[in-house]
């Protein structure tokens, strides 16, 4: 082979290797993404079936109700204008209680029962995640909006 020959055979398995190096990246990291949904665009079926997201919003008062194995946990999750029943195996965190602010990831069954493999609540009386935040602002402008017509 020829000097410029091997030039271009190295210049070309160089392209080829950062191509599929980049494609595994990409690739990694898509399906690691989560998205953030409110139980209102839930309810609206914006949420996608059986892929994992996260839903958030506050912990409706009297739906927390503990299964008899201990671990299991089954409460609703609200924004204030929808809500979406959701069910938890697992220890819940400290600072999970009804009527505060919490995040949970999983995944929504056909039967509109979100499936959560992780929950995350609140850190103190004035932390909310900025998802869910929003999500309450956006659901309690919208309920205003239907009082006032």
């Amino acid at each position: 082979m020829k000097p410029r020959h091997k030039k271009l055979a190295i210049i070309a398995s160089s392209v080829t290797a950062l191509g599929v190096a980049s494609v595994l990246v990409l690739n990694a990291f898509q399906s690691n993404l989560v998205f953030f949904f409110s139980p209102t665009q839930v309810a609206n079926n914006e949420a996608p079936l059986g892929k994992s997201f996260r839903i958030g919003g506050l912990v409706e008062e009297g739906s927390v109700k503990r299964q008899t194995d201990g671990v299991t946990v089954n409460f609703v999750v609200t924004d204030t204008a929808k809500v979406i029943p959701v069910v938890y195996k697992g220890i819940l965190p400290d600072l999970f209680k009804e009527g505060k602010g919490v995040v949970a990831q999983g995944k929504l069954a056909g039967d509109g029962v979100f499936r959560a493999d992780e929950v995350l609540a609140k850190h103190d009386e004035n932390y909310m995640p900025p998802e869910a935040a929003t999500a309450l602002d956006q659901a309690d402008k919208a309920r205003k909006t239907v009082l006032v017509q």
